[in-house]
């Protein structure tokens, strides 16, 4: 009985543990492409400039 009460407690701290995981790898993902598309938005604005004046 003891076993088997282990092996469940382990198992949602298992879940837990990933769910965690996923929250922190989804924060960063976020971070990055916002990032990323302002970097994007940039280039196109200057690129958009630049045949403006050509």
């Amino acid at each position: 009985m003891k076993i088997i009460k282990h092996l469940r407690a382990n198992k949602g701290a298992t879940a837990i543990e990933y769910g965690l995981i996923a929250a922190l790898i989804a924060v960063a993902a976020v971070a990055a492409m916002g990032t990323l598309g302002n970097k994007i938005a940039l280039t196109f604005t200057n690129s958009s400039n630049d045949m403006k004046v050509s």
